[in-house]
């Protein structure tokens, strides 16, 4: 109604750029984040798992393949006869809507808006629709294509020659009709995949139990929740070698963020620390804001006493593209920038990524031997997966890191592990699966 660039610290172009922002939100499809969908999922499953009958039971589509969002869940389970899945999966406490109710086949709504499928199979016919029912709509096409080449059809039911049923028990059968080996849920996007499969080329995907350390938390010296001991113990608990502390810089006022000064005195307390705490090692690090300038937040002076840098981006997401690309890069032509922090700056269903040249800065930090992170929080998992198989192709390495700011933050390992599993990153394309002493030397410039 034009009212809002009448308030004090609003203008016309705030308000446009409100409308803007509104018109792009309320033209998309919803889709909830991986996190949110993960809590429906455990507990559904858990839920279905109790009901007499069933044997097995696994959430497919776009959750199986890791999606940063989703969409619907399809749940598929095998079950005896007499099973009364289907009546109870109807009755499940977050049902608000029956949209119908078969023998084989139900859809109901929850009350978060996710649709969801659930559908009983044959044991016969289980692999197939794992693999027809997890997608992606792209990757099937194509699977589909190559059976018909060998005079197969592929469906959700098996593989079968003729009407004869030829495979279909498990997704390997399925794939290896073909003459393909398996091929892991988070690559099947049609993205190059089936190339890598025929020539024996897919990558060997990184696995959570591969990560050795966190490269990028806080604590309560900025807006974090814990201490530094709070942070390491709880690292150590989860079998790590190292963790280290990045707080925010002076330049986040509104999360406390340190000056040289208290930084300095962190620094003297995670040395006494790492004398007295066995079995981890706290790494001195800092999270610097990458000013609009391009320099960074703190004088070169201090940042030379830390073990490395995470360099990010904060404030000033507007800027035109070219702009907002040569502040990155001359961030990165400082070599005491080490690992940039959530490349593209977005929030998912929240903040688009900023306007920025991403190849330039993915080939401008393979350059200068800048790591780049896979910020593992849900909220963010930045960098994406194509730009992850991108930066791959090109050689650079990668930090998975969960930008911790209290000590369950640690377990967001696991959807960065998911993320990168997505662009196709194995464990020697991430720092922190290597030792310490390897590690130490990867992180200088």
């Amino acid at each position: 109604d034009g009212k809002i660039h009448e308030l004090e610290g609003f203008g016309e172009k705030t308000e446009a750029s409100i409308l803007e922002h509104i018109a792009h939100f309320t033209g998309k499809s919803k889709r909830m984040r991986l996190d949110a969908a993960e809590e429906v999922a455990e507990t559904l499953s858990r839920y279905l798992k109790g009901v007499d009958g069933v044997k097995e039971l696994t959430v497919a589509g776009s959750f199986r393949r890791r999606r940063e969002t989703v969409g619907d869940l399809d749940i598929l389970v095998t079950a005896k006869g007499n099973s009364p899945v289907m009546h109870r999966f109807t009755e499940f406490d977050e049902v608000t809507e029956v949209i119908s109710h078969g023998t084989t086949r139900s859809t109901v709504v929850l009350r978060s808006g996710l649709h969801v499928d659930l559908r009983v199979l044959p044991q016969v016919s289980y692999g197939a629709a794992l693999q027809y029912f997890t997608g992606s709509r792209e990757h099937n096409i194509e699977l589909r294509r190559l059976a018909v080449r060998k005079g197969y059809k592929i469906n959700e039911y098996g593989v079968f020659e003729n009407d004869k049923r030829i495979a279909g028990k498990t997704e390997k059968e399925v794939y290896a009709s073909v003459g393909l080996p398996y091929i892991e849920p988070e690559l099947r996007e049609n993205r190059g995949e089936f190339e890598a499969a025929f020539k024996g080329e897919l990558p060997k995907l990184i696995e959570l139990k591969q990560i050795r350390g966190d490269l990028h938390c806080h604590t309560l010296a900025t807006d974090g929740k814990n201490t530094v001991k709070e942070m390491a113990n709880a690292a150590r608990e989860r079998g790590y070698e190292y963790i280290s502390i990045n707080d925010h810089s002076q330049h986040v006022t509104m999360a406390k963020g340190l000056n040289e000064k208290r930084l300095r005195q962190q620094l003297e307390a995670i040395d006494k620390l790492n004398a007295e705490l066995p079995d981890i090692t706290i790494l001195k690090s800092i999270e610097v804001d990458i000013l609009e300038d391009g320099k960074l937040d703190l004088p070169d002076t201090v940042l030379k006493e830390l073990d490395f840098t995470v360099c990010a981006v904060h404030y000033q997401f507007h800027l035109p593209r070219s702009k907002q690309t040569e502040r990155i890069i001359r961030a990165m032509d400082n070599p005491l920038c080490t690992i940039l922090a959530h490349p593209s700056g977005r929030l998912i269903n929240k903040r688009e990524p900023y306007d920025v040249d991403m190849e330039r800065v993915i080939l401008a930090a393979g350059e200068r031997g800048c790591h780049l992170e896979v910020n593992a929080q849900p909220s963010r998992l930045d960098l994406n997966d194509t730009h992850c198989k991108a930066a791959k192709e090109l050689g650079l390495k990668f930090s998975i890191a969960t930008d911790a700011h209290h000590t369950t933050g640690l377990d967001n390992m696991r959807f960065g592990i998911d993320q990168a599993r997505r662009g196709w990153l194995e464990a020697s394309d991430v720092i922190n699966t290597y030792k310490l002493s390897r590690l130490r030397k990867m992180l200088r410039r």
